[in-house]
């Protein structure tokens, strides 16, 4: 069991030298077009309920205005199904990516836009779409020329019908392609 235990230490040490290699070798720089998407875990609120977890994801893309700013458009969704019904819910934001210091790779965004709730079950569905927004944080870890691991939390806020008001806490891990 004890040598188990140092393979797996000393796999993981060389996984960690190998992306500090690498990042090494490919300086943080944007340019251009980019895209990415990730997935993970998001926590629902919303007015009049508890909270629940469930399956999240983003989808995002844009284009690189300078070394510390990125404009595009993203998409953040949750979803759950439980005792038959299906809630799901999202934003999809014009979002602004701010880098404080470009050559690493930790920014900050926030976005504006649109937000929908849907709820289906037992051969029915509803919907409602409203405005929306977001903020969060993030860190791209350089693992290729043009590719990073993302590692990110945000927080997705809408309110798609009147008095009533949803947010998420979304962690996920994706892929930023720059």
């Amino acid at each position: 069991m004890r040598y188990i235990t140092r393979g797996s230490a000393m796999v993981m040490a060389l996984l960690v030298l190998g992306v500090s290699v690498a990042s090494a070798q490919h300086p943080q720089t944007r340019k251009g077009f980019w895209i990415g998407f990730g997935f993970g875990y998001g926590s629902y609120t919303c007015t009049g309920c508890s909270s629940t977890g469930g399956a999240s994801g983003y989808l995002k893309m844009g284009g690189t205005v300078g070394p510390h700013l990125l404009l595009g458009g993203e998409s953040n969704g949750w979803t759950k199904s439980e005792n038959g019904a299906t809630l799901t819910t999202g934003n999809a934001s014009f979002a602004a990516y701010y880098y404080p210091q470009p050559a690493s790779g930790v920014f900050l965004r926030g976005g504006f836009g649109f937000s929908t709730v849907s709820v289906s079950g037992g051969g029915s569905s509803a919907s409602q779409t409203g405005v929306g927004a977001t903020a969060g944080v993030g860190y791209d870890l350089r693992v290729g020329v043009n590719t990073s691991i993302t590692p990110v939390l945000n927080y997705v806020w809408g309110h798609p019908d009147t008095g009533f008001n949803q947010s998420i806490i979304q962690f996920a891990l994706g892929v930023t392609f720059h």
